[in-house]
């Protein structure tokens, strides 16, 4: 069985953000998810941040695709 533990790779305070940063990864073949999708835009900024997450084993290659954002 392959381990799917996801692990959070950042937190925004908007949506936008959060999608900014999985799209580059989804360019990159790094499947992700946002967490928190729909509670950040609902409460004030800050309160509940937009996690974008991804699997444990794609973690330093999301970090080091990211670095330079």
């Amino acid at each position: 069985m392959v381990d799917e533990t996801m692990v959070v790779l950042a937190e925004y305070n908007t949506i936008t953000e959060a999608e900014i940063t999985k799209s580059i990864l989804d360019s990159a073949g790094i499947w992700s998810t946002i967490q928190n999708e729909y509670m950040s835009s609902i409460y004030p900024t800050g309160v509940m941040p937009a996690a974008v997450a991804v699997r444990s084993s794609d973690l330093d290659k999301a970090k080091e695709l990211l670095k330079n954002r």
